[in-house]
């Protein structure tokens, strides 16, 4: 299983980026494993335009924010979506006891990828090879 991390995910839901047409050709021709994303992933863009959305008072004005929202969650419908499950959060308390110094976003991606022994992708390295055994490649490079 093939796991994207935030930057890849925002590259590939926008097919005007630069990096769109080459990372989209890698995970398409990636032996046929299953690509999908995390519950975390979603939750750090959803707050973002739920905060963009309530910081404007005009209704006129939440339409664009409502417009990309809903083309968001249109995008991430198109994966699997792992959850933050108990066996992610005993191995995010088990990586956390180890004194490991990332994010914790972070460090709960790397559980989510750990427990489903997934290749995670991001253009995030020097954090996560701090992580043992995750399993980490940065295919926009």
């Amino acid at each position: 299983m093939i796991l994207l991390d935030t930057d890849h995910i925002t590259v590939l839901a926008f097919p005007e980026h630069s990096q769109f047409e080459s990372l989209k050709e890698r995970v398409s021709t990636s032996n046929g494993q299953s690509v999908a994303i995390t519950a975390i992933n979603i939750e750090e863009p959803l707050r973002g335009w739920l905060s963009e959305i309530n910081r404007h008072r005009n209704v006129l004005d939440q339409i664009v924010p409502y417009d990309r929202l809903v083309k968001l969650i249109k995008f991430f419908a198109c994966f699997p979506i792992l959850g933050f499950d108990d066996k992610a959060a005993a191995e995010f308390n088990r990586l956390r006891k180890q004194k490991i110094r990332i994010g914790t976003m972070d460090l709960k991606i790397a559980a989510i990828a750990l427990m489903n022994d997934a290749l995670l992708l991001s253009g995030n390295l020097r954090d996560f090879r701090q992580v043992p055994g995750l399993r980490a490649e940065n295919w926009l490079e």
